[in-house]
């Protein structure tokens, strides 16, 4: 295992009428919420076989039977998002992240075209630059890796809007901490994204509705 970086999956747990809500109503609540997990599932496979250091950071806690038994089939070390909006959240786990590990990237469970060569490729890109960022077709971004972390980063960073990977340029330059972009990848919020994934090679471990 390499430990000089540590991959965290940031991930809520599947609680129906809780996760994917924008997927609604192509798909019901109950199927959201197992789609949900199916690609948490696929995003930790790929972080396991990358050898990093491999963390699931869960939301709103890792008491979630799911988390526990992701814990039990990806021998993954669980830890709790905690209060705060997601940029509170991420700066702390970053920070906890780097005490101990040269590294840190944290990854969603909604961007199953990630694959482990682009994992690869940013820990290569950190040894770099100070934040690597992998932007979302939707204008955020999926992948977030850092060597150096600056409390104002996620300062004014409109969550869950097409500004978010703008806005985050912007805070790294006014923060004085240099960045690399990946790829551009597409991940799963909406329902115009269903028919990409269905046709996902290979294909998402999950039983579409008739």
């Amino acid at each position: 295992m390499d430990n000089s970086c540590r991959l965290i999956v940031y991930a809520k747990a599947p609680i129906p009428g809780q996760v994917k809500t924008r997927l609604l109503p192509a798909l019901d609540a109950e199927h959201a919420a197992l789609l949900h997990a199916a690609m948490v599932e696929r995003a930790l496979t790929i972080a396991h076989d990358s050898g990093l250091a491999l963390e699931l950071c869960c939301a709103p806690d890792a008491t979630h039977s799911f988390f526990q038994t992701c814990a039990e089939d990806f021998d993954v070390t669980l830890t709790s998002q905690g209060e705060g909006a997601l940029g509170e959240r991420m700066l702390r786990t970053l920070e906890r992240a780097l005490q101990s590990h040269s590294a840190a990237m944290i990854i969603g469970g909604d961007c199953p075209a990630l694959t482990g060569k682009h994992v690869a490729t940013a820990a290569r890109m950190l040894a770099e630059h100070d934040i690597v960022l992998t932007p979302a077709a939707d204008g955020g971004y999926v992948l977030i890796g850092a060597r150096r972390v600056h409390a104002a980063m996620f300062e004014g960073i409109e969550w869950g809007t097409r500004r978010v990977l703008e806005q985050q340029r912007r805070q790294l330059r006014a923060a004085g901490l240099s960045w690399a972009e990946m790829e551009t990848l597409w991940d799963v919020d909406r329902p115009e994204d269903l028919p990409r994934l269905k046709a996902l090679k290979p294909p998402l471990e999950f039983f579409w509705p008739a």
